[in-house]
């Protein structure tokens, strides 16, 4: 029955593996199982999967694969570079400059940066989420080492112009790193023509594993980052331990497909996501956050007046959405992003990010938006 359907509409969080990308995996469970640091040929084959992947990975975002260092993910991959790159060059200043609405990976690691007597400045955002650039550049001293701006947005979709900024960053002779996570993948994501430094993201937002991520550095720039992790010497010193064979295996084959089916795919998503808008637009007082501005195809981050947020998630239990609202030890806390752009705390938690992806289909938003449209609906009339 239609009451009993459940949909996935929360892409942004995770997206599931592709069959492909798990029929690429199974031998490196199995029969292909070596150690890529062994010297013999089951050693060999896993050493020649990772550099395939590490290709194949290279492709997507256009860049030579020795400028890809394996992670266990986005986190520790910001946590490496941020800790590596800013050590490493204390010696010429101890200035970072980020924005209020980057994701909590990347302010959480600034915050323990700023603990260690780093100074960081954070970028205010208009209504619609983005950065003025005058502000960035007038921000930038001769103490700053690095600006760390995320390309897209994980809540809104918002694109930052990045090609902008790094004209910006490197005309004052400082290093540009960007999170590209919800970026890759969803749209064209060309490393030399960003010419970025350093950059972050993950093999699970783009069909892959979870556990297995990248970490980007440009060494045409000369970028260099310390380490601080020891024992092994995998991946240059700089991530040392036994590699993830399988999981570096799914990444490289999901980002292969993801580059090869990219455009068709995006074109596709982004018709969806329009009639979702067209139809959530029609219910009073809802409101499509940094509509205006340039997004990825497949975000939509919705706010309703008058609604309480919580409520309405719990009634659409069918809809796996996403409250802008993180959750800890049972206290509900407003999306630092949308409070960042103005919203007040009570309009932020009536907000909701919905993220499409591959397995979405017309009849899912024609559900969701029915779904949607009817639970505001009596929300409303409970609350005259």
């Amino acid at each position: 029955m239609a009451s009993k359907r459940k949909i996935y509409l929360d892409y942004n969080a995770t997206t599931p593996v592709d069959l492909r990308v798990v029929d690429a995996m199974l031998p490196y469970f199995t029969e292909k199982f070596g150690n890529a640091s062994s010297d013999h040929f089951f050693g060999w084959d896993a050493a020649e999967a990772v550099e395939n992947s590490r290709e194949q990975i290279a492709g997507l975002v256009h860049c030579k694969p020795t400028g890809i260092t394996f992670t266990s993910g986005a986190t520790e991959a910001a946590n490496l570079a941020l800790f590596g790159f800013c050590e490493r060059n204390s010696s010429r200043g101890n200035h970072i400059i980020t924005c209020k609405t980057e994701h909590k990976a990347i302010l959480d690691s600034l915050k323990a940066l700023e603990s260690k007597g780093f100074e960081v400045t954070y970028l205010d955002v208009d209504p619609e989420g983005n950065i003025v650039l005058k502000e960035l550049e007038q921000a930038i001293t001769s103490k700053t080492i690095l600006v760390c701006l995320m390309l897209a947005n994980n809540e809104t979709g918002l694109i930052h112009p990045m090609s902008e900024i790094e004209k910006i960053v490197h005309s004052k002779d400082v290093k540009l790193m960007s999170d590209i996570t919800q970026a890759a993948g969803k749209i064209q994501v060309d490393f030399k023509k960003l010419n970025l430094d350093l950059a972050i993201f993950s093999s699970h937002k783009i069909y892959g594993p979870k556990g297995v991520g990248a970490l980007y550095i440009n060494k045409k720039n000369k970028v260099g980052i310390d380490s601080y992790i020891f024992g092994g010497g995998q991946e240059k010193g700089l991530r040392p331990g036994t590699m993830n064979i399988p999981g570096i295996v799914g990444f490289g084959k999901a980002a292969e497909i993801a580059f090869s089916e990219m455009e068709g795919e995006s074109a596709r998503i982004l018709q969806l996501r329009n009639k979702l808008e067209s139809g959530l637009k029609n219910i009073e007082g809802a409101i499509i956050n940094s509509e205006a501005c340039e997004r990825l195809p497949n975000t939509t981050n919705v706010s309703f007046e008058n609604i309480d947020g919580t409520l309405l998630l719990r009634k659409l239990n069918i809809l796996s959405i996403s409250h802008g609202s993180a959750c800890t030890s049972n206290t509900i806390h407003a999306s630092h992003v949308l409070k960042a752009m103005g919203l007040s705390a009570e309009m932020a938690l009536s907000s909701f990010r919905i993220s499409l992806g591959r397995d979405t289909g017309i009849e899912d938003i024609e559900f969701a938006v029915k779904e949607i449209t009817k639970t505001v609906n009596q929300l409303k009339r409970a609350m005259v």
